[in-house]
């Protein structure tokens, strides 16, 4: 029995026309053996799962730099919440979840320690800038597995760098990943500001129209795409939608983002991480050997910047207070 075949069929008959079916996927660079129960999206969902710049993601900073208690998103968590939110539209939508998902769970795989702090700190040190959206594709195609990379298919890397706001990515999953992110971190960074203090339920904007609580907001903009979406070649929302969707991405900005509980760690992160690229740019032979080995190919200070975006929040702090120079 030609067990991919049966997948093959079902997705023939029960995705939508214009979803990204398994069995057109245009391929890997480096070929390998066929898997008799996987299709090629299925595979690059488990490949990223395994992965060790997967793992780490659990002790990444989504906004909080080390919050007191259990229950703050880390980048590994919200990860898993786009994914969520990310099946929920492609499977009403009758889309690819396998893509869907492989998409979602990678998208973030390059982001630096200490969130989006990090982010701009590393861009400062590097001609380049740094966006953790092609670092995260870098880190799929040569980081991982000692300079060998994961070997995702095209559909997969070409949803992870385009999955900001301002991508434009090939696939119909593509899109929908980008939209479950903005979904998916609006509304859980609402969640840990109101467990931080820093804002009430009832400070939250268009409570009346989006809902009053967490649930009902993803829910109303899960909608607002399936109904403006559905059997048509495209996945956006409605006007309306989209305009929520602004308004309530710039109360954050004005409320949480730049807030001054949230802000002190844009300090913490440009001293910590300029000081590591210091050291390790200045002692490169101290780096691990696969990332010594990596610089003969993308060169000292690229590969530099390439370790402190893999570190965790704690193992950022743990070397900076290593190499510190004592008082």
């Amino acid at each position: 029995m030609d067990h991919k075949k049966i997948i093959y069929d079902i997705e023939e008959m029960g995705l939508s026309p214009y979803a990204a079916k398994s069995a057109e996927s245009k391929g890997r660079e480096r070929s390998i053996e066929e898997c008799p129960y996987r299709t090629e999206y299925m595979r690059d969902r488990d490949r990223i799962t395994h992965s060790k710049s997967f793992r780490r993601l659990k002790h990444k900073t989504q906004v909080f730099l080390s919050p007191e208690g259990d229950h703050y998103r880390t980048r590994l968590t919200h990860t898993l919440e786009v994914a969520q939110i990310g099946r929920t539209i492609a499977r009403t939508l009758r889309l690819n979840e396998d893509l869907t998902e492989a998409i979602a769970l990678g998208h973030d795989l390059g982001h630096t320690p200490f969130g989006h702090a990090g982010e701009r700190t590393l861009s400062t040190l590097t001609e380049e800038g740094f966006r953790h959206y092609e670092q995260s594709v870098r880190v799929a195609k040569y980081l991982e597995n000692d300079g060998e990379g994961l070997n995702l298919t095209f559909e997969v890397l070409d949803g992870i760098l385009n999955h900001t706001s301002e991508g434009s990515p090939s696939t119909l999953e593509g899109k929908v990943v980008s939209y479950a992110d903005r979904i998916a971190y609006l509304n859980h960074d609402i969640d840990d500001a109101i467990r931080a203090k820093i804002l009430s339920e009832e400070d939250i904007p268009m409570r009346h129209e989006l809902g009053k609580s967490k649930g009902e907001r993803i829910t109303y903009f899960i909608g607002d795409i399936v109904n403006n979406s559905y059997g048509k070649d495209i996945v956006s929302m409605s006007k309306e939608g989209e305009e929520r969707l602004g308004a309530l991405r710039k109360f954050m900005f004005d409320n949480v983002y730049r807030n001054p509980f949230v802000m002190k760690s844009e300090d913490t992160a440009a001293e910590m991480l300029g000081t590591l690229f210091d050291f390790y740019f200045s002692r490169f032979e101290t780096l691990p050997d696969n990332y010594i080995k990596l610089a003969e190919r993308f060169g000292v200070k690229r590969v530099v910047i390439d370790y402190i975006a893999s570190m965790t929040d704690i193992f950022a702090m743990d070397r900076y207070y290593s190499i510190k120079p004592k008082n």
